[in-house]
């Protein structure tokens, strides 16, 4: 039995002064005559949400188990115990059957246009084929389908939409009728109106934001991932290209630029925004802590950046945070997260399913 002191941070307002861990799971009632009592002390969050990222996936596809799980425990070192998987070719169900594992929802494979994404990633499809891909990943993954929205069309030397308007429609009709929502990879502004004007859920990245934009995913409810931490790799990828591809590595300094910008306007506007790395490709995993200071930099106020990996992330995704009864999934920090997110950085303790992490 695990009892947790200090100040639980079950909403961004409720906060208690304990929690109990029974069977695994959290309680506010103290039980009667309780014995071999651990006590853990802190400040309390429930367990972190990175909302992209890919385990069983590296910069040249997908991995062996044994470095998905090494992916996975570093995420778990982090606080980050609820991953949704925003695309992977690797088969992670065996992680569903490890308690010591963070809890993954899965998007399933991505799945983009031929040759218009990174080798080894995606399902590589024509148009003709969207629906038939979307409902075979709908059915595998775990209430998500990942699309590649743009990518760099080679032929014109910059990013650009990957999908005609109806293919998009049906596709995300077909996710829908299926019972799952579908989100996009999308670095550029051409696709996003096809895509939230065809019912998206989500946009991965949507560093292409504009001001005409904005209004219009606010008004659907679409929300974002930004992956910052992903972003500030654009100078470094523009420079890799700016021989072969001049106009797409200028279109990428200046989507970087103008980055914190369009997050916080995105922010301001109400659209809802949430923490996700984007680990798994070229980044290391457990860099959660990294992504909500660089909201915070781009103007997101802490206390709203917090939820965006914790109370308001858990929601969205449908997963119980500290409420009575939920799996005693939760990360024990030093000092109040409210006031400064960098102790995100450093967790005392992680407790995964009611056991704390060694």
């Amino acid at each position: 039995m695990l009892h947790v002191k200090g100040r639980v941070l079950v909403g961004p307002e409720d906060v208690r002064d304990e929690l109990w861990v029974i069977g695994g799971r959290v309680s506010y009632d103290r039980p009667a005559g309780a014995r071999d009592i651990r006590t853990v002390e802190g400040w309390v969050l429930p367990g972190l949400v990175d909302a992209h990222c890919h385990v069983g996936l590296d910069a040249h596809g997908p991995v062996d188990a044994d470095t998905a799980e090494k992916q996975a425990l570093t995420d778990r070192e982090a606080g980050a115990l609820l991953l949704r998987d925003a695309g992977s070719p690797s088969d992670t169900r065996w992680i569903d059957d490890r308690p010591d594992l963070p809890k993954i929802i899965r998007a399933g494979r991505h799945i983009a246009r031929t040759r218009r994404y990174i080798r080894n990633y995606a399902w590589e499809i024509e148009p003709d084929d969207l629906v038939a891909y979307v409902a075979q990943e709908a059915r595998r993954g775990d209430g998500w389908v990942k699309l590649v929205g743009d990518w760099i069309d080679r032929d014109l030397g910059d990013l650009s939409a990957c999908w005609p308007r109806e293919a998009v429609e049906a596709g995300i009709a077909e996710a829908h009728r299926l019972g799952a929502r579908v989100t996009a990879h999308c670095f550029a502004t051409d696709s996003l109106r096809d895509l939230v004007e065809a019912g998206i859920d989500c946009v991965e990245h949507a560093t292409g934001l504009t001001d005409e934009l904005i209004p219009l995913f606010a008004e659907r409810g679409v929300a974002i991932v930004p992956t910052l931490v992903n972003i500030a790799t654009f100078p470094q990828l523009a420079a890799g290209g700016e021989t072969k591809f001049p106009r797409w590595s200028a279109h990428m300094r200046l989507l970087h630029e103008r980055r914190y910008d369009t997050v916080r306007a995105a922010y301001d506007a109400g659209i809802p925004v949430y923490v996700g790395t984007d680990a798994g490709g070229s980044l290391a995993h457990g860099l959660v802590a990294g992504e909500v200071a660089e909201l915070v930099t781009a103007g997101i106020p802490p206390v709203a950046a917090l939820s965006a990996t914790a109370w308001g992330a858990r929601a969205w995704l449908g997963r119980p945070g500290l409420e009575e009864g939920a799996p005693a999934d939760l990360v024990v920090y030093e000092g109040d997260p409210r006031a400064d997110v960098r102790v995100l950085a450093a967790p005392r303790r992680v407790v995964l399913d009611g056991r704390v992490v060694e």
